[in-house]
C-alpha cells in the first residue's frame, strides 16, 4: 500500500514538472510575439503635453494603473500598452500576484532586455505583496535604479496588506499606493481613517527631505465632479464625507492634485467603472486614481492625463509628465 502511494506521488510530481515546463514554453512564445502583437488602441491614446508652462521639456514620464490582477491584465495585453506608452516609471496597484509567480512576459520586461527601440529599456522591478494570497499588492518598475526602496509605512498593523512602495531617487521620491477600501456597509471606514492619518504623517516626513510624487488608487472620489452619481453614493465607500475630508486634509498639507490643477472644472473624467450595468460604455464612473505632488514641483508639471479609452482593467491608466531631472 505504501509503495503505491510513493509511486503515485512521483507520478504527480512528474506531471506537475511537465505542466510547468509547458506553461513556461507558452509564456516564452507569448514574449516572442509580444512586441509585434496588435493593440486595440489609437494614436490619441498616447498623446500628452511634454512642455511646462514656462517652456521646459519633460524629462520624466510616470504611468500608474490599477490592473485588478496582474495575470489577468497580462492576458488582456496590458504589456502592449506599457511598451507603446514607454514610461520611465510604471506604478501598478492590485497586482494580486507574488514575485515568485510572475508571468514570463513580465519577467522579459526586467532590466536588460531591449523592450522598446532603445537599448536596455527594461525595468528594475519592485513588488510589495499582501500576506493574504490573491489580495491587494503593488509594484513599481523604473528604468533608472533607485537609491533606495522601502515597503509599507513601517507600521505592522498596515504593512501585511501590500499597499505601498517608496522609491528614492536623487531629486525626488516616487510612491505607488493602493489605499484601503472602506468596504461594504463601510465596515473598514474606521480603519481606513487611521490608515489615512498614518500615511499623511509618513509622507509628511518624506517631503521635508525632497519633493514627493505619489500615485495610484486612492479609493476616493474627492469632489462631486469626480463621480458620475454623487447624490446616490454619499454613504458608499469611496465617497463618504469622512474619506473626502481626509483627502482634502492631505492636499492642504502641501500637495497638488495634478489633474485638477490643469483641469479644474472638467467633468466626466473618470478612472474607474464597475463592470456592472455597462457603466464604462455609459461613462458612469469614479475618479479614484491620482498623481499627487508636493507644491515645490508644481511648476514642473507638463501634463496629467487619463487614458480612459485604454482597456485591460476596471480602472484605466493615468500618466504624468514632469520636467524635473
Amino acid at each position: 500500500m505504501g509503495k503505491r502511494k510513493t509511486d503515485s506521488k512521483v507520478d504527480k510530481d512528474a506531471k506537475k514538472t511537465k505542466k510547468n515546463k509547458i506553461r513556461q514554453e507558452e509564456d516564452e512564445k507569448k514574449v516572442t510575439d509580444l512586441k509585434d502583437e496588435k493593440m486595440e488602441t489609437k494614436p490619441s491614446d498616447f498623446e500628452s503635453k511634454t512642455v511646462t508652462a514656462d517652456g521646459r521639456t519633460s524629462t520624466l514620464k510616470i504611468c500608474s494603473w490599477n490592473v485588478a490582477g496582474l495575470k489577468a491584465w497580462v492576458n488582456k495585453n496590458g504589456l502592449n500598452y506599457v511598451i507603446k506608452e514607454d514610461p520611465d516609471v510604471l506604478c501598478l496597484q492590485e497586482t494580486k500576484c507574488t514575485e515568485n509567480d510572475l508571468p514570463g512576459q513580465v519577467l522579459q520586461m526586467k532590466n536588460g532586455p531591449k523592450v522598446t527601440n532603445v537599448s536596455n529599456s527594461g525595468y528594475y522591478m519592485y513588488w510589495c505583496n499582501a500576506e493574504k494570497k490573491g489580495y491587494s499588492g503593488v509594484s513599481l518598475w523604473c528604468k533608472l535604479k533607485p537609491l533606495k526602496v522601502t515597503y509599507g509605512l513601517g507600521i505592522k498593523e498596515h504593512d501585511s496588506e501590500g499597499r505601498l512602495i517608496t522609491a528614492e531617487f536623487e531629486k525626488y521620491y516616487i510612491i505607488t499606493i493602493y489605499v484601503p477600501n472602506s468596504g461594504q456597509k463601510l465596515i473598514r471606514l474606521d480603519y481606513r481613517r487611521i490608515w489615512n492619518t498614518d500615511y499623511k504623517n509618513y509622507v509628511g516626513e518624506l517631503k521635508k527631505k525632497k519633493p514627493v510624487i505619489m500615485c495610484g488608487d486612492f479609493n476616493v472620489a474627492h469632489t462631486e465632479i469626480d463621480i458620475a452619481n454623487p447624490n446616490s453614493n454619499k454613504r458608499n465607500a469611496g465617497f463618504t464625507e469622512e474619506e473626502r475630508s481626509d483627502f482634502t486634509a492631505l492636499l492642504q498639507d502641501g500637495y497638488i492634485d495634478t489633474f485638477r490643477k490643469l483641469n479644474p472644472e472638467k467633468t466626466g473624467a473618470y478612472t474607474f467603472w464597475t463592470y456592472m450595468m455597462n457603466a464604462r460604455s455609459k461613462n458612469k464612473g469614479w475618479r479614484l486614481d491620482y498623481f499627487i505632488v508636493t507644491k515645490d514641483i508644481e511648476d514642473d508639471i507638463c501634463d496629467s492625463v487619463i487614458r480612459s479609452s485604454v482597456m485591460g482593467s476596471d480602472h484605466c491608466p493615468i500618466v504624468l509628465n514632469l520636467a524635473i531631472l
